[in-house]
């Protein structure tokens, strides 16, 4: 049985969850087709509890919000005992580290740490991304074998998200072949204009892959940036985070 009024709620917590700049009352009340009043009248009550924050007509998410989801995440096993480890590679290479597991074909991004904490870090949990075009998808791909890939990418098409993007299967498996040998994923420019990544799989006592941990950075300005050398760092703390889930791999 559904209750009309905690569905109305939740589209609107999934909209503004999307829109980082936030939306004004008119543009929600658009996008979840429903009056004014009524989108105000539950703004209102999640403003109450701290779920909504309104700055002059915009409204985003809260940090209560926020806080409920960390509280959750920080339930999690593997995020526990990377969270340290991912500070740590953050403060050493300088640059932004992301911890991603995998759900329905595709990463869940669970952690993001930068050199100076910020809020920001919240904004990328729970979104998704492709397999084939990021480095923390490619560490998942570069863990199965040519014909599971094969198999995952039959009926799916490789998109285009710039004209890095590589969209044909043999080219992507002969990427992923690249990868296994070195033991780290590239990502050059290949989802986002100007963002480059490395990655590295994150193995549990089985020794399955259970996460993927990366850096990225502007190809612009981290110029002098070598994705070996950055590669490097990402695996030795990919190592470790597997020590701590019990990995026996060396």
């Amino acid at each position: 049985m559904k209750v009309q009024s905690l569905d109305r709620t939740f589209d609107i917590l999934e909209l503004l969850s999307k829109q980082q700049q936030g939306l004004n009352l008119t543009e929600i009340s658009g996008e979840v087709k429903l009056h004014k009043s009524t989108v105000y009248r539950l703004l209102s009550a999640l403003m109450q509890r701290g779920y909504i924050e309104k700055r002059d007509t915009i409204y985003k998410l809260g940090l209560e919000f926020v806080e409920l989801c960390s509280l959750y995440l920080n339930s999690l096993e593997l995020k526990t005992e990377a969270e340290p480890i991912l500070r740590r590679l953050s403060s050493a290479i300088g640059q932004t580290v992301f911890l991603a597991t995998l759900q329905d074909n595709e990463v869940v991004y669970i952690d993001k740490v930068e050199r100076f904490n910020s809020i920001r870090r919240y904004s990328i949990i729970g979104q998704r991304r492709p397999l084939y075009c990021t480095s923390l998808g490619k560490a998942f791909l570069m863990c199965m074998a040519n014909n599971e890939v094969k198999t995952l990418f039959r009926s799916k098409k490789l998109v285009p998200y710039t004209k890095n993007t590589i969209t044909e299967l043999p080219t992507l498996l002969k990427h992923l072949a690249e990868s296994r040998k070195r033991g780290w994923t590239y990502d050059n420019e290949e989802y986002e204009k100007d963002v480059r990544c490395v990655g590295a799989p994150i193995f549990d006592y089985r020794d399955r892959i259970i996460a993927a941990l990366s850096s990225s950075w502007s190809a612009r300005v981290g110029r002098t940036l070598k994705p070996p050398k950055v590669a490097a760092q990402v695996m030795e703390a990919a190592a470790e985070i597997s020590r701590h889930m019990g990995s026996h791999r060396k």
